[in-house]
């Protein structure tokens, strides 16, 4: 009874914590559906991408090629290339994960590691279980898929404009959730600050231009996270801490 009440009190959690994300999500695929439509997709098509393959990115980049009539083996290389990066998210989330999370289940998680799930998922204060993820990542999926089809939907009602300005929203809902764990935290100060010096140089400097945004994502992230770790390694006792943290939550959970 108590383990069925922990699972519950997980899930619930990780669906309050998923809200904003889905509502960012909501906002942003509404020009994603309006691009769809554009590109000659259905609404349906449009639907069946977003619910089987969860980043923005990689949809519209992949969009793009269709609408320049590119072909298979490119969207499969744009794909791999661009959410590479994902990769390593699971790596890192992988030693956020409580023990008791299976390998079948490891897989359900991978499958919507999103930036913003991510990040969310990293910050929580203890070890993250299945019931939290996945209460976590129900509703941004749910989200980005109704986004997709109310966009299909109002592809003809919506100016362009206002399509074009909703992108920006995915970014101040991600800088809203890093905000107040870098306010706490002085170590990810230095690694974001890192990151966006690393991102701003691929971005600017001619040499690197014909680097792609994904691998340029790729190396800022291991750059900044290997700097990062070495100025401010975590010691043995801090680990110990947060262990003992965790231990402490259970126990008031389960008495």
């Amino acid at each position: 009874m108590n383990r069925n009440r922990e699972n519950k009190s997980e899930f619930l959690s990780g669906l309050k914590d998923g809200i904003p994300i889905a509502l960012g999500y909501l906002s942003v695929s509404f020009s994603l559906g309006i691009m769809v439509l554009k590109c000659g997709l259905s609404i349906f098509q449009g639907a069946l991408m977003s619910a089987t393959n969860v980043t923005s990115a990689g949809q519209f980049a992949g969009l793009g090629i269709i609408a320049a009539g590119g072909a298979l083996i490119e969207i499969v290389i744009t794909q791999f290339i661009i959410n590479l990066r994902y990769a390593l998210m699971s790596l890192s989330l992988s030693q956020k994960l409580d023990d008791s999370v299976k390998l079948w289940q490891r897989f359900v998680i991978a499958f919507a590691n999103t930036d913003e799930i991510f990040a969310v998922a990293m910050s929580h204060q203890k070890n993250v279980t299945f019931k939290y993820m996945l209460g976590l990542q129900s509703l941004p999926i749910a989200g980005w898929v109704a986004g997709t089809v109310l966009g299909g939907v109002a592809c003809e009602l919506m100016p362009d404009s206002v399509s074009r300005a909703m992108s920006v929203a995915l970014y101040g809902m991600f800088i809203a959730i890093v905000v107040p764990v870098v306010k706490k935290e002085r170590s990810v100060l230095f690694v974001v600050c890192m990151a966006v010096a690393l991102s701003c140089a691929f971005y600017y400097v001619p040499a690197f231009k014909q680097i792609s945004s994904g691998v340029s994502i790729i190396i800022s992230t291991v750059v900044a996270s290997a700097v990062g770790a070495v100025v401010f390694p975590v010691k043995e006792s801090d680990e110990d801490a947060l262990k003992m943290k965790d231990e402490n939550a259970k126990d008031k959970v389960f008495n």
